[in-house]
């Protein structure tokens, strides 16, 4: 008896094997890209149409602030000529403008200060340049000793936590807007004689100084209270371990998990500072003639308002869309730093 024959199961076995060899190998998935936490912040904040609308429009009044000897040179004029008593025709005999809507026309865009007659144009960008130099000043000045003085607070602790939470709450009970309206004056009064005419660059540091012992109180509430909470994690115990000096620890392992609170409370106080640097001009403790605020145009706007209310008008919606982009964005940063956090 003959049994059939085997060859050629094993024929096709070995065509089985010569294929699978001489086939390519299986191709790898896509594999993922890591990406860093700034890669994913800044991708998180491309998304929000919002935050970039908000960016777009702080970038274009720091250009403004920044660019404003160009913006007058091309202009033709500057915040300081009184156009409106040097020309005849342009005020009443009142100190109001002629022409209407507040003196606008093609040579004058935004018209005619009542009284001065300065150009209310040039006056609106050079008080953005004013507002914004103090507010970006007080800004990193309050971040500085805010990090400084939260951090130390919450590594060191003991007493001096103690003495430093004491001060702290001792300047947030402070009434600010009161305690800048009586300070600025005694500041002042100590550096200049009576009969003397302050001059324009003490009243600037002035203010500068007094926004900053005023402000760095809450940022250094908050960096102590993230420092309490991280100095017991295990990553700062085990650099303790290893004989990690407390320079080292505070630098290495304490600062980089705190850049997002410092970056998203130094983006929420600039246009806080904003605000109470116009409140203070318009008050009458802020900026001198005749250098151009914000607050003086309020002051100014105020009382002209019934005879002529565009000159309240331009800096009134400047300063809305400077304080509410600027808000915007901080809130954008916050979401793009922790995506967590809801609005």
């Amino acid at each position: 008896m003959k049994f059939p024959s085997s060859a050629p199961s094993s024929a096709a076995a070995d065509a089985t094997a010569d294929t699978a060899g001489s086939a390519e190998p299986a191709q790898p998935a896509s594999a993922f890209v890591g990406r860093s936490p700034g890669q994913l912040m800044w991708r998180r904040f491309r998304r929000d149409r919002t935050g970039v609308v908000s960016a777009f429009i702080v970038l274009a009044f720091f250009l403004i602030a920044l660019l404003a000897p160009v913006i007058a040179k091309l202009y033709g004029k500057d915040p300081y000529t009184t156009y409106g008593q040097n020309e005849p025709g342009l005020l009443n005999p009142y100190g109001y403008p002629i022409a209407p809507n507040g003196g606008m026309s093609g040579e004058f865009w935004f018209g005619l200060e009542p009284g001065l007659g300065r150009d209310v144009f040039m006056q609106l960008v050079y008080g953005i340049r004013t507002s914004l130099s103090i507010a970006v000043i007080v800004t990193v000045a309050v971040v500085l000793i805010g990090v400084v003085v939260g951090i130390t607070a919450g590594y060191l602790g003991g007493k001096t936590d103690y003495v430093i939470g004491r001060i702290i709450d001792t300047l947030l009970a402070f009434p600010g807007q009161l305690f800048l309206i009586v300070f600025l004056p005694v500041v002042e009064a100590a550096l200049v004689l009576p009969e003397e005419e302050t001059p324009v660059w003490l009243r600037f540091v002035s203010i500068c100084i007094v926004l900053s012992v005023l402000g760095w109180a809450a940022i250094a509430r908050l960096l102590r209270s993230q420092v309490l909470s991280l100095r017991t994690r295990e990553f700062v115990e085990a650099a303790r371990v290893t004989g990690a000096s407390p320079a080292r620890i505070i630098f290495k392992e304490l600062l980089p998990n705190l850049w997002t609170p410092i970056i998203i409370q130094g983006t929420l106080l600039l246009p806080l500072f904003v605000s109470a640097e116009a409140g203070l001009g318009f008050l009458g403790v802020g900026m001198t003639e005749p250098t151009p605020d914000w607050g003086r145009m309020f002051m100014v706007g105020v009382n002209v308002y019934h005879s002529d209310v565009t000159y309240l008008l331009f800096p009134g919606i400047s300063m809305v869309i400077f304080v509410v982009a600027f808000n915007l964005l901080g809130d954008s940063i916050r979401d793009a730093f922790d995506p967590k956090t809801k609005r």
